[in-house]
């Protein structure tokens, strides 16, 4: 699909990137001739994927632990990267979230999905964004949104309003960074299971009843490579003219459906059990 050598010699930082479809993202980059730097929370899971994705490319990756909610440990971070080498692309993939009534929600746990998901977005862009237009150095920034971000999201309200916070920067600095050669994109996925996220959105009642695929138009779920293709073109030269638009891949999903409809239905006996943890695996 992709000549062997389009990202070579691109260096890429990739929030979130020690698993899910942050590797699977990473892992392409890299097989592309990137180097690929994971920065995350788990040290020992970024070591073991980085070390997953050089056995199998053969190319090097780089290990960033760090609270992407800490201004200044991403400032360190992005600092740190340039002391080696320009950093070309941004690609903010770290998030998190979990199915709750939002009127039961409190202060810390809404704090708790807005941390990572929207101003740790928005502080890893602005590091980004400081040197790239410091040193006069081109760049993308690839951000992984949702299709909440079209629809909105009953019970995963925070996540649905941090996604269309860093959509709506995405298009904002699109037009402010455009002169400086910065380029903002971003893709909205559909169902792409995962072991973390999707065990947070489908938790034992909703893994138990109809699955997405049976709501969606193709009739399956997301492959990760079909992700990581989608991104590997945004990021790379061959999309030097896409800016400030966001790519849905969802098989059509969110024409027929917002994805929460089946938690409408859930009693109070379901939501105490789901609280008590009886209802996640």
């Amino acid at each position: 699909m992709f000549t062997s050598e389009l990202l070579a010699g691109k260096q890429i930082l990739v929030t979130g990137g020690g698993s899910g479809l942050g590797a699977a993202m990473s892992r392409r980059f890299a097989s592309l001739g990137a180097h690929v730097h994971l920065a995350g929370r788990r040290l020992e899971v970024l070591q073991e994927t980085a070390a997953s994705i050089t056995a199998e490319t053969g190319q090097p990756v780089g290990v960033h632990q760090c609270d992407i909610k800490d201004p200044h440990a991403v400032e360190q971070m992005i600092g740190s990267l340039w002391d080696r080498a320009p950093l070309d692309v941004l690609v903010n993939n770290a998030a998190a979230t979990f199915v709750a009534r939002t009127d039961q929600l409190s202060s810390r746990a809404i704090d708790a999905i807005l941390g990572p998901t929207l101003h740790g977005a928005i502080h890893c862009t602005m590091a980004a964004g400081r040197h790239w237009i410091e040193k006069r150095h081109k760049g993308v920034v690839l951000s992984i949104l949702s299709t909440s971000t079209i629809t909105g999201r009953a019970f995963t309200v925070p996540s649905a309003i941090a996604k269309s916070g860093v959509l709506a920067m995405t298009k904002s600095l699109a037009v402010e960074w455009g002169k400086y050669g910065i380029r903002l994109v971003a893709i909205a996925p559909g169902p792409f299971p995962t072991p973390g996220a999707w065990g947070q959105l489908r938790p034992e009642k909703r893994a138990n009843s109809a699955g997405p695929e049976t709501r969606n138009p193709l009739g399956r779920v997301g492959e990760h490579i079909e992700l990581a293709n989608l991104a590997t073109y945004l990021v790379s030269d061959e999309a030097g003219y896409v800016n400030g638009e966001m790519v849905t891949i969802d098989g059509g999903a969110h024409l027929r459906t917002s994805g929460a409809e089946d938690l409408l239905g859930w009693t109070e006996e379901d939501w105490q059990a789901l609280k008590r943890g009886g209802a996640s695996k």
